[in-house]
């Protein structure tokens, strides 16, 4: 007579499926917040990631808009501390370095500006009046808003255009025939506002003037404060190098060259500072929702023992038991995973849309989140499955 050995029950996909999500649907309300905890974690750091990976693109976007190829020319300090001046051809001396594409140029008055002759002196707006070239908009990455810029003829009469911040405080938002405003005892016609310009924000809070115009209405000695230099971009470096002693030969010292578009770049690491800290922040919430879950999980053991015995009296392994409560944590944390991924979805949509910027969730993002609340399931449910495993049945079943 030949006997047959056993062979352990297994269990299908279909049915431990069914059986880990017992604990969970007869359990909503504590499971429900125990994922919570989860959920938080995730949503927080599919959110940094999120709004981290969309500002990158629009700061991205709006470097290759602006170009990085664009260095400002200032005069610096004397040895005494004084003012230093740039000399009057320095502009054209700049424009002769090889790599130079363009050169333009502004030069600060001691004028003020004023809505009418009736606003008090004092009440300047914190506005200044500047001589400029001709190309300058296009030179500093910006456009007109309304109206027209400077021309060969406006530049020699009592003509302005605004920046953007100085037509807001000068209470002028649309440009018509015949607006004008009070320069240094002079009335000057607006014929244009200019956008923002984001590399070169000074302008934004200045009334531009032409050259020959600020020499004859408002005493301008007609010496440039500021250069803006374009240049082939493969080159911007070597031609950092030699600004400085091309615009004054004499006294390189008393020059200084910036580029604006590295503000944008340490705006973006200061970003990624403050990334971290979220990170950090995010992390700990997930070791909250995984003490939560390993909570649970312990709790839900010993309420079900009668469930355990009644199980391995009818056959199952411990083997069966074992996976049965890890699925079961590893389900729980993946739900709170799958919330927390589309919560964090959404605030970057928000706040991305909110900024006109381009809404980027990562993959790292929603991939990380579901691989990390995996990971937080099994590590949560390990002692407590195994706990699970080791009852006897007759141990178990004493609680009938």
């Amino acid at each position: 007579m030949s006997s047959v050995a056993a062979t352990p029950p297994r269990l299908g996909p279909a049915d431990l499926l069914r059986l880990a999500s017992i604990g969970i649907r007869t359990r909503k309300l504590r499971a429900g917040l125990s994922a919570l905890g989860i959920a938080i974690g995730v949503a927080a750091i599919v959110a940094v990631l999120g709004l981290s990976a969309s500002s990158e693109a629009g700061l991205l976007a709006q470097i290759n808009r602006l170009g990085t190829n664009l260095l400002v020319v200032t005069n610096g300090q004397t040895l005494f501390g004084g003012t230093a001046e740039l000399p009057t051809d320095s502009p054209a001396m700049i424009g002769r370095i090889g790599p130079v594409t363009n050169v333009q140029y502004t030069g600060t008055t001691d004028a003020n500006a004023f809505r009418s002759p009736l606003i008090p002196s004092i009440d300047t707006n914190a506005l200044s009046v500047d001589a400029a070239s001709l190309g300058l908009p296009k030179d500093v990455g910006t456009s007109m808003y309304e109206g027209t810029f400077l021309n060969a003829a406006t530049e020699n009469e009592p003509v302005c255009v605004l920046g953007a911040a100085a037509a807001q405080r000068l209470g002028i938002d649309r440009v018509f025939s015949g607006e004008r405003i009070w320069v240094d005892n002079t009335w000057f016609y607006v014929v244009g506002i200019l956008k923002p310009a984001e590399l070169a924000p000074e302008i934004d809070s200045s009334v531009l003037v032409g050259f020959p115009a600020a020499e004859k209405y408002l005493q301008f000695d007609g010496y440039p404060n500021t250069i803006y230099v374009r240049s082939v971009t493969s080159e911007t470096a070597s031609v950092d190098a030699v600004l400085a002693a091309t615009a004054n030969p004499q006294s390189p010292n008393e020059v200084d060259v910036s580029q604006p578009s590295s503000a944008l770049v340490a705006e973006a690491d200061a970003k990624a500072a403050l990334n971290g800290l979220f990170l950090g922040l995010g992390a700990v919430a997930l070791l909250v929702g995984t003490i939560g879950v390993a909570n649970i999980m312990v709790i839900s053991v010993l309420e079900r023992r009668s469930e355990i015995g009644l199980r391995r009296a009818l056959g199952a392994t411990r083997g069966n038991i074992r996976t049965q409560f890890l699925a079961e944590a590893m389900m729980l944390a993946l739900l709170g995973g799958a919330i927390g991924i589309v919560l964090g979805a959404i605030a970057t949509a928000v706040y991305a849309s909110s900024k006109h910027e381009i809404v980027v969730v990562p993959v790292l993002a929603w991939a990380g989140g579901l691989g990390a609340a995996l990971v937080i399931g099994a590590i949560a449910g390990l002692w407590p499955a195994l706990r699970a495993a080791r009852m006897s049945p007759t141990e178990a079943l004493w609680s009938l």
